[in-house]
């Protein structure tokens, strides 16, 4: 059996040579890398150690000896705690250039591969921004009432927490009186979480429950909805469980005003978090990839038609793929409302390639990729022979994105022309990018 390695009990002082992935201060002490939670590179800082493992050990601040010129005050009181951000006591600024340097560090480390050309970073509104959001609940005893929030840096407990800078204010402003609603239902204690989902007009929450609720609950909850304006919904079981409850109609949707677009869509669907830097992100898109009149275009992971329905008011046809049903449906529906007939949309395994399906024998001219955390990595032979000149390539995990352009690159003729970073999730590490490929 290993032996336990022991932690010590006082702090300690190191100086902070960098910022890691995932925000947290990196420092060496006897060749051993340490990760100090609120540290940030260039300050000489107190820290007590809370683990250590075989190739790294782990810390967190008491005390910032020397502060680097970058540290900000946090806006959020319960930031130390929340797990929902990591950066707010970075400068708002010093957090573009790091994500930015994340993006060429991956690119240059995992791919092989440096951008001829580095996009200037796309940024939005940096409080408030968050239109989806999925918030922990629960009932603890020990307090005697409901906590609803984010859950605490890396722990399972929720934060005590009254209000929340970067949900949209509709939500983030109204926490605790969210929680003393849940709290004064009889099943409290069988609902383990809400799910956030707000529209350009309209803002929703989808409240998860173990067990059949009361006709006196749902009287309840719908009397909240009324008095604040918030459409609820319920979800006894999975997805496929959500019903509205009030009122009787609802309509989510946003706009994409450039394009005169607009989407209809469910709370539980998958939509971009920031909806302004999705707008800027899908102008980006569509100017680097360029559709022309006489082109065909691909849109692979495509949602509810994000980026598909922009593409085909410029394009000649656009087709549109996606691994889940429900989305495609909104999709289809999507197109049908702005009147677009030279769009069409398939459900298929995007882990695998697609050449026997009557749509994926076609030769595309451009392609756009927005794939999930994993990456594309499975179809990128297959997208090989369809013969694109262009493709612009949508990321949310820069590892991935590094790695899937050094195939394109490498193995399937394509050359690296541009990348950069959008800001989608301020305060956090999580780096959205975008790249350029040509062949």
């Amino acid at each position: 059996m290993a032996r336990r390695r022991r932690i010590p009990a006082e702090p300690v002082e190191v100086c902070i040579d960098s910022l890691s992935h995932d925000g947290r201060g990196v420092a060496r002490i006897d060749g051993k890398v340490v990760f100090v939670e609120g540290a940030l590179p260039g300050e000489r800082v107190m820290f007590r150690y809370t683990g250590r493992r075989r190739s790294n050990d782990e810390g967190c601040v008491t005390e910032v000896i020397e502060a680097s010129p970058e540290r900000v005050i946090p806006r959020c009181e319960w930031f130390e705690r929340c797990g929902g951000c990591s950066l707010q006591h970075l400068d708002p600024d010093a957090q573009i250039a790091a994500k930015q340097r994340t993006l060429m560090e991956q690119l240059q480390r995992i791919g092989g591969l440096e951008p001829p050309d580095i996009l200037p970073p796309l940024t939005g509104p940096r409080w408030g921004y968050r239109h989806k959001a999925r918030l922990g609940v629960r009932f603890v005893k020990a307090k005697g009432r409901v906590l609803v929030g984010f859950r605490e840096k890396r722990s399972g407990y929720i934060v005590d927490m009254a209000r929340c800078e970067v949900l949209h204010p509709v939500i983030g402003g109204r926490i605790q009186e969210i929680a003393e609603w849940i709290h004064s239902l009889q099943g409290c204690q069988r609902i383990p979480q809400i799910e956030v989902a707000v529209g350009d007009e309209v803002a929703a929450l989808v409240i998860r429950h173990l067990d059949p609720l009361s006709e006196e609950d749902r009287v309840r909850l719908q009397a909240f909805g009324e008095q604040s304006g918030l459409h609820i919904y319920l979800q006894p079981e999975g997805p496929d469980s959500v019903s509205l409850l009030w009122p009787d109609r609802s309509r989510l949707a946003y706009r994409l005003p450039e394009f005169e677009l607009e989407f209809q869509f469910l709370p539980t669907d998958f939509t971009q978090v920031n909806s302004e830097l999705n707008r800027a992100m899908v102008k980006r898109a569509v100017s680097l990839l360029d559709p022309r009149p006489d082109e065909r275009v691909l849109d692979l992971f495509c949602g509810i038609g994000n980026f598909s329905l922009p593409l085909a008011r410029l394009a000649g046809e656009v087709t549109g793929v996606e691994g889940d049903i429900g989305l495609v449906r909104r999709a289809r529906e999507n197109a049908a409302r702005n009147g677009l007939e030279n769009v069409s949309f398939h459900a298929a395994d995007l882990t695998e390639e697609m050449s026997a399906t009557p749509w994926g024998r076609k030769g595309f001219d451009k392609i756009l990729l927005d794939p999930p955390r994993s990456g594309a990595l499975e179809i990128l032979p297959w997208l090989r022979g369809l013969g694109a000149t262009r493709i612009v390539y949508v990321s949310c995990n820069p590892a991935t994105l590094a790695r899937d352009a050094g195939e394109l690159v490498k193995r399937h003729g394509y050359r690296l022309v541009s990348a950069g970073v959008m800001d989608m999730f301020p305060h956090t590490a999580h780096v959205e990018s975008i790249a350029l490929f040509e062949r």
